[in-house]
């Protein structure tokens, strides 16, 4: 019989105030937490699912828990995750992963937004909520996340959410929104490496990588110092094949307008992803800078590893956890419950004795409580 959990949730949230009137409270702040955290391993998705499960798991529940004033309500979860502060409960996560995995050297970090498509409130006019999240490729684990503040975009949140984090000896990966001289220039003075992607959208800066690659290219790359690499994957009817060129130099750089402003800036890079796909075949080139020298099978790798983040995390949000489908809304509840989802995410991905996807060690978790306890074993590194 596999030992009951003595969670360390309350050591790493302990800082996290109770909205709630002391006097009035009757279910402690860490039995909500505790409670609710279990259930969404085991399944549910909202707080009426959370409610439900607290009441068909009690007995098993109140052996760790004081419960002698039972389950909190459906209603007590939804006001309460409404009116948690998200910074203090983001402060909790971080401090909770630390514990978990205490160093992260050489670890690809994935930084990337994801929408939580029925967040918005018409009545109230709140607007959809987007959470920027720091994902660790090899670890597989969501390292922080925050809201994006109403009326901007990720770039208001993506300093935020680095500046939280230990990258020291991490190499960063950022899609083309966080291609900023002030975002690369945080993630050297934080002791890690970038490698951000160039969009068109960004103007002088792609057009004058796209311009020098052509011209490398007519001239078989013979007057630049680059490398290249390539790979061929297949699978599921389609292949695909990626081919990666990277041009370093001083004399190469300052074709670059501007070039000085990108701190330690080293090398440019040319992806280009052919797919065929029984008849037909689609082509994409793709630009990025990084201050990681001139190795393209590395950079290839690094930057094939940066879509973690879409596979291992957001994927799996939306097809495990059916948080697109979720209609929490009220005061903070929708990025609280986010925060939970990806606790969830990080005790599953690491719970490896089970076989099958997240979907199914999430039906385990609710069937056999010691399995939700391997689970739950995570919290108390």
């Amino acid at each position: 019989m596999i030992e009951q959990p003595k969670t360390s949730i309350e050591e790493h949230f302990k800082n996290v105030q109770d909205p709630r009137v002391s006097y009035l409270v009757i279910h402690p702040l860490i039995n909500l937490m505790t409670v609710a955290l279990c259930a969404i391993i085991a399944g549910a998705d909202n707080w009426t699912e959370v409610a439900v499960f607290g009441e068909r798991k009690k007995e098993w529940l109140g052996k760790f828990l004081d419960l002698e004033m039972g389950i909190p309500s459906h209603d007590t979860f939804t006001n309460v995750f409404a009116l948690l502060d998200p910074e203090q409960l983001q402060n909790g996560f971080i401090s909770w992963v630390q514990a978990m995995y205490h160093r992260l050297t050489g670890e690809v970090v994935a930084v990337d937004g994801k929408k939580l498509r029925h967040s918005f409130d018409t009545a109230s006019e709140q607007p959809m909520i987007t959470m920027v999240s720091a994902w660790a490729t090899e670890a597989e684990m969501v390292l922080g996340q925050l809201k994006v503040p109403e009326g901007t975009n990720e770039i208001s949140a993506i300093p935020e959410l680095l500046g939280l984090l230990d990258l020291n000896d991490c190499i960063v990966t950022i899609d083309a929104i966080g291609c900023q001289t002030e975002i690369a220039q945080q993630i050297i003075d934080q002791g890690a490496d970038y490698l951000l992607a160039v969009k068109a959208n960004q103007g002088n800066l792609y057009e004058d990588i796209d311009f020098f690659f052509r011209l490398a290219e007519e001239n078989g790359f013979a007057k630049v110092d680059h490398t290249s690499a390539r790979t061929v994957n297949k699978g599921h009817g389609r292949i695909e094949v990626r081919k990666c060129w990277a041009i370093s130099g001083e004399e190469s750089l300052q074709f670059l307008r501007g070039y000085e402003a990108w701190p330690e800036l080293q090398t440019l890079i040319r992806i280009d992803s052919e797919r065929h796909l029984e008849d037909k075949v689609s082509q994409e080139s793709r630009y990025f800078i990084t201050n990681l020298a001139n190795e393209a099978k590395h950079l290839l790798q690094v930057k094939r590893s940066h879509w973690a983040i879409e596979n291992e995390l957001h994927w799996v949000l939306d097809i495990a956890f059916r948080e697109d489908d979720s209609r929490v809304r009220k005061g903070h509840g929708a990025q609280n419950l986010a925060l939970l989802r990806h606790m969830a995410v990080n005790l599953l991905k690491q719970e490896k004795s089970a076989k099958g996807g997240i979907h199914a060690k999430r039906m385990q978790a609710a069937w056999d409580n010691d399995y939700l306890v391997k689970v739950l074993s995570g919290s108390m590194r």
